[in-house]
Protein backbone atom coordinates (compact mmCIF):
# COMPACT_ATOMS: atom_id res chain seq x y z
CA UNK A 1 0.00 0.00 0.00
CA UNK A 2 1.34 3.13 -0.89
CA UNK A 3 -0.06 6.80 1.01
CA UNK A 4 0.37 10.47 0.40
CA UNK A 5 -0.10 11.05 4.25
CA UNK A 6 3.19 12.20 6.47
CA UNK A 7 5.34 13.19 4.10
CA UNK A 8 9.31 13.46 5.15
CA UNK A 9 9.89 16.48 6.84
CA UNK A 10 12.33 19.12 5.29
CA UNK A 11 15.52 20.60 7.16
CA UNK A 12 17.14 23.23 6.38
CA UNK A 13 21.00 22.65 7.14
CA UNK A 14 22.23 25.78 6.74
CA UNK A 15 23.43 26.22 10.34
CA UNK A 16 25.48 23.37 10.58
CA UNK A 17 28.10 25.37 7.98
CA UNK A 18 28.34 28.38 10.69
CA UNK A 19 30.28 27.11 13.64
CA UNK A 20 29.91 29.83 15.32
CA UNK A 21 25.95 29.51 15.70
CA UNK A 22 25.66 26.54 18.36
CA UNK A 23 22.16 27.36 19.38
CA UNK A 24 21.42 27.27 15.59
CA UNK A 25 23.34 23.98 15.51
CA UNK A 26 21.83 22.25 18.13
CA UNK A 27 18.12 23.01 16.78
CA UNK A 28 18.88 21.73 13.81
CA UNK A 29 20.40 18.68 14.84
CA UNK A 30 17.39 17.80 17.08
CA UNK A 31 15.64 18.27 14.08
CA UNK A 32 17.71 15.66 12.27
CA UNK A 33 18.16 13.40 15.06
CA UNK A 34 14.44 13.19 15.63
CA UNK A 35 13.63 12.56 11.79
CA UNK A 36 16.45 9.59 12.23
CA UNK A 37 14.70 8.34 14.69
CA UNK A 38 11.32 8.16 13.10
CA UNK A 39 12.05 8.27 9.96
CA UNK A 40 15.51 7.54 8.65
CA UNK A 41 14.99 9.68 5.47
CA UNK A 42 14.46 13.36 5.27
CA UNK A 43 15.41 16.19 2.81
CA UNK A 44 17.65 18.83 3.42
CA UNK A 45 17.97 22.07 2.26
CA UNK A 46 20.38 24.72 1.93
CA UNK A 47 22.74 22.02 1.29
CA UNK A 48 25.59 24.43 -0.23
CA UNK A 49 25.42 22.09 -3.81
CA UNK A 50 24.68 24.69 -6.64
CA UNK A 51 21.71 23.77 -9.21
CA UNK A 52 24.16 24.45 -11.91
CA UNK A 53 26.62 21.45 -11.03
CA UNK A 54 23.30 19.35 -10.67
CA UNK A 55 21.76 20.74 -13.74
CA UNK A 56 25.21 20.51 -15.95
CA UNK A 57 25.34 16.64 -14.66
CA UNK A 58 21.81 15.85 -15.75
CA UNK A 59 22.35 17.12 -19.10
CA UNK A 60 25.84 15.01 -19.38
CA UNK A 61 24.23 11.95 -17.99
CA UNK A 62 21.27 11.89 -20.51
CA UNK A 63 23.81 12.52 -23.27
CA UNK A 64 25.74 9.45 -21.94
CA UNK A 65 22.88 6.93 -21.37
CA UNK A 66 21.57 8.17 -25.23
CA UNK A 67 24.78 6.31 -26.37
CA UNK A 68 24.64 2.76 -28.15
CA UNK A 69 25.36 -0.10 -26.31
CA UNK A 70 28.65 -0.70 -27.56
CA UNK A 71 29.83 2.92 -26.65
CA UNK A 72 28.49 2.83 -23.73
CA UNK A 73 30.54 -0.55 -22.88
CA UNK A 74 33.90 0.98 -23.55
CA UNK A 75 33.80 1.88 -19.89
CA UNK A 76 32.43 -1.22 -18.79
CA UNK A 77 32.66 -2.17 -15.17
CA UNK A 78 35.17 -4.89 -16.36
CA UNK A 79 37.44 -2.41 -17.64
CA UNK A 80 37.53 -1.37 -14.04
CA UNK A 81 39.34 -4.12 -11.96
CA UNK A 82 38.95 -3.81 -8.37
CA UNK A 83 37.84 -0.73 -8.38
CA UNK A 84 35.10 -1.32 -9.33
CA UNK A 85 33.92 1.33 -11.48
CA UNK A 86 31.87 2.45 -14.74
CA UNK A 87 29.26 1.13 -16.57
CA UNK A 88 26.46 -1.89 -16.07
CA UNK A 89 23.53 -2.54 -18.08
CA UNK A 90 20.05 -3.00 -17.09
CA UNK A 91 19.86 -6.40 -15.34
CA UNK A 92 23.49 -6.01 -14.61
CA UNK A 93 23.13 -5.22 -10.54
CA UNK A 94 21.16 -7.60 -8.14
CA UNK A 95 19.20 -6.23 -5.13
CA UNK A 96 18.68 -9.22 -2.38
CA UNK A 97 19.56 -11.49 -5.40
CA UNK A 98 16.99 -9.98 -7.76
CA UNK A 99 18.30 -7.86 -11.21
CA UNK A 100 17.39 -4.06 -11.27
CA UNK A 101 15.55 -2.89 -13.71
CA UNK A 102 18.02 0.16 -14.68
CA UNK A 103 21.70 0.89 -16.37
CA UNK A 104 24.27 3.02 -14.26
CA UNK A 105 27.47 4.16 -13.23
CA UNK A 106 29.81 3.65 -10.65
CA UNK A 107 32.40 6.70 -9.63
CA UNK A 108 34.40 6.59 -6.35
CA UNK A 109 37.33 8.74 -5.06
CA UNK A 110 39.40 9.85 -8.02
CA UNK A 111 43.24 8.24 -6.83
CA UNK A 112 46.09 8.17 -8.95
CA UNK A 113 47.85 5.06 -10.08
CA UNK A 114 50.31 5.98 -8.19
CA UNK A 115 48.14 6.11 -4.54
CA UNK A 116 49.66 3.35 -2.42
CA UNK A 117 46.23 2.22 -1.86
CA UNK A 118 46.18 1.36 -5.87
CA UNK A 119 49.31 0.05 -5.64
CA UNK A 120 48.46 -2.55 -3.60
CA UNK A 121 45.07 -3.33 -5.71
CA UNK A 122 42.83 -2.90 -2.61
CA UNK A 123 39.89 -3.38 -4.00
CA UNK A 124 36.88 -0.05 -4.84
CA UNK A 125 40.09 2.03 -4.94
CA UNK A 126 41.78 3.31 -8.06
CA UNK A 127 40.76 5.87 -10.86
CA UNK A 128 37.29 6.46 -12.47
CA UNK A 129 36.68 5.11 -16.15
CA UNK A 130 35.68 8.52 -17.90
CA UNK A 131 33.41 8.11 -21.42
CA UNK A 132 35.19 9.88 -24.02
CA UNK A 133 32.16 10.34 -26.09
CA UNK A 134 30.83 12.39 -22.78
CA UNK A 135 34.11 14.34 -21.63
CA UNK A 136 32.59 17.14 -19.49
CA UNK A 137 31.11 14.48 -17.32
CA UNK A 138 34.46 14.10 -15.24
CA UNK A 139 34.56 17.40 -14.46
CA UNK A 140 30.81 17.37 -13.07
CA UNK A 141 31.08 14.34 -11.82
CA UNK A 142 34.10 15.53 -9.49
CA UNK A 143 32.60 18.68 -8.13
CA UNK A 144 29.53 16.96 -7.97
CA UNK A 145 31.19 14.47 -4.90
CA UNK A 146 33.15 17.41 -3.86
CA UNK A 147 30.17 19.61 -2.63
CA UNK A 148 28.24 16.49 -1.81
CA UNK A 149 30.99 15.34 0.25
CA UNK A 150 31.24 19.04 2.14
CA UNK A 151 27.21 18.59 3.04
CA UNK A 152 27.86 15.34 4.31
CA UNK A 153 30.51 16.08 6.77
CA UNK A 154 27.81 18.89 7.70
CA UNK A 155 25.17 16.32 8.21
CA UNK A 156 27.47 14.35 10.76
CA UNK A 157 28.09 17.32 12.46
CA UNK A 158 24.42 17.44 13.13
CA UNK A 159 24.04 13.85 13.68
CA UNK A 160 26.67 13.58 16.20
CA UNK A 161 25.00 16.68 18.22
CA UNK A 162 22.04 14.99 18.15
CA UNK A 163 23.62 11.85 20.11
CA UNK A 164 25.39 14.03 22.62
CA UNK A 165 28.87 14.11 21.21
CA UNK A 166 31.32 16.65 20.05
CA UNK A 167 30.47 17.91 16.91
CA UNK A 168 33.40 16.85 15.31
CA UNK A 169 33.28 13.47 16.02
CA UNK A 170 32.63 11.61 13.36
CA UNK A 171 35.77 13.51 11.44
CA UNK A 172 37.95 12.51 13.77
CA UNK A 173 36.72 9.12 14.13
CA UNK A 174 35.55 7.60 11.15
CA UNK A 175 35.20 9.67 8.35
CA UNK A 176 38.62 12.04 7.92
CA UNK A 177 39.12 9.57 4.92
CA UNK A 178 35.78 8.89 3.87
CA UNK A 179 35.11 5.82 1.51
CA UNK A 180 32.62 7.86 -0.75
CA UNK A 181 30.96 6.30 -3.82
CA UNK A 182 28.92 7.92 -6.28
CA UNK A 183 26.24 6.45 -9.17
CA UNK A 184 24.57 7.70 -11.94
CA UNK A 185 21.66 5.35 -12.34
CA UNK A 186 18.73 5.42 -15.35
CA UNK A 187 15.62 3.77 -14.46
CA UNK A 188 14.47 3.32 -18.27
CA UNK A 189 10.34 3.53 -18.94
CA UNK A 190 8.31 0.17 -17.79
CA UNK A 191 5.52 -0.64 -19.27
CA UNK A 192 3.25 -1.48 -16.18
CA UNK A 193 4.99 0.32 -13.61
CA UNK A 194 7.41 -2.40 -12.81
CA UNK A 195 10.17 -1.79 -10.09
CA UNK A 196 13.55 -0.55 -10.80
CA UNK A 197 15.06 -1.47 -7.46
CA UNK A 198 13.16 -3.49 -4.76
CA UNK A 199 12.70 -3.39 -1.52
CA UNK A 200 16.74 -2.79 0.22
CA UNK A 201 18.36 -0.79 2.93
CA UNK A 202 21.69 1.11 1.77
CA UNK A 203 24.60 -0.27 3.74
CA UNK A 204 26.74 3.11 4.64
CA UNK A 205 26.37 5.84 6.90
CA UNK A 206 24.36 8.54 5.12
CA UNK A 207 23.59 8.31 1.18
CA UNK A 208 22.51 11.97 -0.27
CA UNK A 209 20.30 11.26 -3.31
CA UNK A 210 19.39 14.07 -5.97
CA UNK A 211 16.81 13.19 -8.17
CA UNK A 212 15.72 14.90 -11.63
CA UNK A 213 11.80 15.50 -11.85
CA UNK A 214 10.47 12.16 -12.14
CA UNK A 215 9.12 10.90 -8.78
CA UNK A 216 10.01 6.83 -8.21
CA UNK A 217 11.21 6.46 -5.01
CA UNK A 218 9.35 5.07 -1.93
CA UNK A 219 9.94 4.99 1.77
CA UNK A 220 9.01 1.93 4.01
CA UNK A 221 6.62 4.20 6.83
CA UNK A 222 4.68 2.04 9.68
CA UNK A 223 3.82 -0.94 6.94
CA UNK A 224 3.14 1.26 4.09
CA UNK A 225 4.69 3.18 1.45
CA UNK A 226 5.23 6.71 1.18
CA UNK A 227 6.11 8.43 -1.93
CA UNK A 228 9.48 10.55 -1.83
CA UNK A 229 9.06 12.73 -4.96
CA UNK A 230 11.88 15.53 -5.78
CA UNK A 231 11.44 18.97 -3.99
CA UNK A 232 13.10 22.09 -5.43
CA UNK A 233 16.53 22.74 -4.55
CA UNK A 234 16.45 20.00 -1.91
CA UNK A 235 18.12 16.21 -2.06
CA UNK A 236 16.96 13.72 0.09
CA UNK A 237 18.99 12.03 2.88
CA UNK A 238 19.02 8.91 4.46
CA UNK A 239 20.66 6.88 7.26
CA UNK A 240 22.34 3.39 6.26
CA UNK A 241 23.18 0.35 7.85
CA UNK A 242 26.33 1.39 9.87
CA UNK A 243 24.76 4.36 11.37
CA UNK A 244 22.17 2.04 12.69
CA UNK A 245 24.81 -0.61 13.70
CA UNK A 246 26.94 2.08 15.49
CA UNK A 247 24.36 4.05 17.16
CA UNK A 248 22.95 -0.31 18.48
CA UNK A 249 19.43 0.57 16.90
CA UNK A 250 18.45 3.88 18.32
CA UNK A 251 18.63 5.43 14.55
CA UNK A 252 16.97 2.75 12.43
CA UNK A 253 17.95 2.24 8.27
CA UNK A 254 14.92 2.78 6.36
CA UNK A 255 13.76 0.44 3.77
CA UNK A 256 13.16 1.75 0.25
CA UNK A 257 12.46 1.10 -3.17
CA UNK A 258 11.43 2.98 -6.55
CA UNK A 259 9.26 2.09 -9.19
CA UNK A 260 9.90 2.88 -12.75
CA UNK A 261 7.30 4.98 -14.43
CA UNK A 262 5.71 3.93 -17.89
CA UNK A 263 5.79 7.22 -19.25
CA UNK A 264 9.33 8.79 -19.17
CA UNK A 265 12.85 7.49 -17.86
CA UNK A 266 14.33 9.04 -14.67
CA UNK A 267 17.56 9.97 -13.16
CA UNK A 268 19.05 9.62 -9.91
CA UNK A 269 22.30 10.59 -8.41
CA UNK A 270 23.06 9.20 -4.59
CA UNK A 271 26.19 9.64 -3.22
CA UNK A 272 27.21 6.92 -0.62
CA UNK A 273 29.07 8.54 2.16
CA UNK A 274 30.60 5.72 4.65
CA UNK A 275 33.19 5.23 7.34
CA UNK A 276 37.04 4.92 6.59
CA UNK A 277 37.59 1.83 4.90
CA UNK A 278 39.98 0.61 7.72
CA UNK A 279 37.91 2.01 10.31
CA UNK A 280 36.91 -0.58 12.75
CA UNK A 281 32.58 -0.69 13.55
CA UNK A 282 32.38 -0.42 16.98
CA UNK A 283 29.60 1.30 18.87
CA UNK A 284 29.29 5.09 19.61
CA UNK A 285 30.03 6.45 23.17
CA UNK A 286 26.31 7.54 23.09
CA UNK A 287 25.24 3.89 23.03
CA UNK A 288 27.56 2.58 26.22
CA UNK A 289 26.66 5.98 27.88
CA UNK A 290 22.84 5.11 27.50
CA UNK A 291 22.81 1.30 27.23
CA UNK A 292 20.88 -0.57 25.00
CA UNK A 293 19.04 1.71 22.72
CA UNK A 294 17.95 -0.90 20.40
CA UNK A 295 14.34 -1.12 18.70
CA UNK A 296 13.04 -4.11 18.55
CA UNK A 297 10.64 -3.46 15.21
CA UNK A 298 12.45 -6.44 13.20
CA UNK A 299 13.97 -5.12 10.30
CA UNK A 300 12.47 -5.97 6.41
CA UNK A 301 15.37 -8.74 6.07
CA UNK A 302 15.84 -10.29 9.62
CA UNK A 303 19.58 -8.69 9.49
CA UNK A 304 20.85 -8.52 12.95
CA UNK A 305 22.91 -5.20 12.74
CA UNK A 306 24.30 -5.98 15.91
CA UNK A 307 26.69 -8.88 14.95
CA UNK A 308 28.39 -7.33 12.41
CA UNK A 309 32.31 -6.72 13.29
CA UNK A 310 35.83 -5.80 11.49
CA UNK A 311 36.49 -3.41 9.32
CA UNK A 312 34.17 -1.39 7.28
CA UNK A 313 36.25 -2.25 3.38
CA UNK A 314 35.52 -6.30 5.24
CA UNK A 315 31.90 -5.57 5.38
CA UNK A 316 31.48 -2.95 2.11
CA UNK A 317 33.68 -5.64 0.06
CA UNK A 318 31.09 -8.49 0.78
CA UNK A 319 28.23 -6.30 0.07
CA UNK A 320 29.58 -5.23 -3.42
CA UNK A 321 30.39 -8.83 -4.01
CA UNK A 322 26.70 -9.68 -3.77
CA UNK A 323 25.36 -7.07 -6.12
CA UNK A 324 27.88 -7.83 -8.44
CA UNK A 325 28.83 -11.52 -8.29
CA UNK A 326 30.00 -12.17 -11.81
CA UNK A 327 32.73 -9.07 -11.40
CA UNK A 328 33.92 -10.68 -7.75
CA UNK A 329 34.04 -14.06 -9.00
CA UNK A 330 36.79 -12.90 -11.96
CA UNK A 331 38.84 -11.09 -9.20
CA UNK A 332 40.34 -13.21 -6.91
CA UNK A 333 40.36 -12.15 -2.72
CA UNK A 334 36.97 -10.68 -2.97
CA UNK A 335 34.58 -12.71 -3.20
CA UNK A 336 33.75 -12.69 0.51
CA UNK A 337 34.16 -11.22 3.51
CA UNK A 338 33.89 -12.02 7.47
CA UNK A 339 31.19 -9.56 7.73
CA UNK A 340 28.33 -11.11 6.23
CA UNK A 341 25.30 -9.33 6.60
Amino acid sequence: MTTAVDPLPVIDMTPLFDSSDRASHQRVADEIGSACRSRGFFYVVGHGMPASTLEGLDAASRRFFALSEEEKNHIAMRHGGRAWRGYFPVGGELTSGEPDQKEGLYFGTELPIDDPRVIAETPLHGPNLWPEAVPELRGLVLDYMREATRAAQALLRGIALSLDLEADYFVKTYTGEPTVLFRIFHYPESPGHGWGVGEHTDYGLLTLLAQDRHAGLQVESGGDWVDAPPIEGAIVCNIGDMLDRLTGGWYRSTAHRVRNSSGHGRLSFPLFFDPNFDAELRALPAVARRGALRDEKPRWDAADLQTLHGTYGEYLIGKVSRVFPDLANRLPGVQGSRMGG
